[in-house]
């Protein structure tokens, strides 16, 4: 297998072009867009997938497989939550090392050149067309994808609850986290503790208020916009990849969280 990292002079694409190609699939995908649920899930990170235009990022495949493209187990997790509570998911289609869709515009971490310590070739150095063109293939089309359906539900009148959903690493910069499953929240701190306190009745589980991560506005897209300026509830919640690695794991956090979840409808939010 040829691992040989590629120059980042030699990954540059042509803003002229399109970055997509008529046989790739689009930006995003929607899963049971029916769903009669009140939720609504959102997976920025469903995906380690690169456009062709872009080739490898100039990065191995050992890389291209690794947490810091993509968030794994959760494309498989979030289908099953659909399934299971009947409720719209939209997921972006795309890596997050080529364009992360949970992170505001202007933050470097939106097409990061250093993911954990990880250099990413393809991303140093982009010209502002270049920079510009990924956002319009790929960020704009999933964020206004589900302003739009937002603003339908507003419309309609039906009851909105935004769930994004995560995993994260067992160890991050060599350090180890003790967590099995975290829930991240802003404005919407009775609902984020509410699950937080479902998850925990179990006492063998290590469940993360705002950990490994917490919700700000200069580094996260989706509980800030979609979300809380919207007033509605919303959170991330983040599992331990290790633990949705296999489809057995996968339904069993399925189960737990659907059943948390279906309580939190009862609540009044």
């Amino acid at each position: 297998m040829n691992t040989t990292v590629r120059p980042a002079a030699a990954l540059r694409h042509d803003p002229e072009l399109p970055l997509l190609e008529i046989d790739e699939p689009p930006p995003y995908a929607v899963i049971n867009p029916d769903g009669s649920s009140p939720y609504l899930l959102l997976c920025e990170h469903a995906s380690n997938r690169i456009p062709r235009a872009l080739g490898d990022l100039g990065l191995p495949l050992t890389e291209r497989q690794r947490h810091i493209a993509w968030d794994i187990g959760v494309s498989a997790l979030s289908q099953h939550l659909s399934a299971t509570l009947d409720a719209p998911l939209f997921m972006a289609n795309y890596s997050r090392l080529v364009i992360d869709c949970n992170r505001p515009l202007h933050v470097p971490s939106l097409i990061p050149e250093v993911s954990e310590t990880t250099a990413v070739p393809g991303n140093a150095g982009l010209s502002e067309a270049e920079r510009q063109q990924r956002i319009d293939t790929l960020f704009h089309p999933f964020a206004e994808a589900v302003t739009r359906r937002l603003d339908q539900r507003r419309q309609q009148g039906l009851r909105t609850i935004i769930i994004g959903v995560h995993s994260f690493t067992p160890v991050y910069f060599g350090k180890q986290r003790p967590w099995h499953a975290g829930v991240l929240y802003g404005e919407a701190k009775a609902f984020g503790r509410a699950i937080i306190d479902c998850l925990a009745a179990d006492p063998a589980l290590c469940i993360g208020d705002n950990q490994p991560y917490d919700i700000h506005p200069d580094e996260d897209y989706t509980v800030p916009v979609h979300a809380d300026a919207r007033g509605l509830p919303g959170a991330l919640i983040e599992i331990r990849h290790d633990l949705i690695r296999d489809a057995q794991g996968v339904t069993s956090w399925g189960g737990r969280l659907t059943e948390c979840l279906k309580e939190m409808e009862r609540l009044p939010l």
